[in-house]
């Protein structure tokens, strides 16, 4: 995998960005990481991050691994994608200031421009979160 600086990758700019680095593509599979931080978008009062930054993470680190292939193929700027559908969200725990999230995202079928994505995030081996969406992927023109 050819190194790329995460902006290269996603269209998400602080303070919305919830993914720091796309560390591995194989196949269908990618992994991301980020560093919980106190000025994080999502941080709550309790100074835990909130579901809806995991959600958000989860599909943008889908986002960076759409760029990596884009970029990949010859695009010069990211797609542009949109959270169609969550489905089966869990979420075993919220990681705290300072936690590195490695989150693994999984490809599935692509219909229309819709792809199915699975993701998993963890702190160390401990799941944090996982769930399964539905992505809408917007080509560049």
């Amino acid at each position: 995998m050819k190194s790329l600086e995460i902006e290269n990758l996603i269209p998400q700019r602080d303070p919305i960005r919830m993914v720091d680095k796309l560390i591995e593509v194989k196949g269908d599979v990618a992994v991301t990481s980020l560093i919980v931080k106190a000025d994080n978008y999502f941080i709550d009062e309790d100074g835990l991050l909130a579901e809806p930054g995991l959600i958000e993470h989860i599909a943008q680190s889908a986002s960076a691994f759409a760029g990596y292939k884009a970029i990949s193929a010859g695009a010069t700027q990211p797609p542009v994608g949109y959270i169609g559908e969550v489905k089966k969200f869990h979420c075993c725990y919220r990681p705290q200031i300072g936690d590195e999230l490695r989150t693994t995202i999984t490809m599935g079928a692509e219909m229309a421009g819709v792809t199915i994505i699975t993701g998993e995030a963890r702190v160390s081996d401990d799941i944090v979160a996982d769930t399964q969406m539905k992505i809408f992927i917007k080509p560049n023109d």
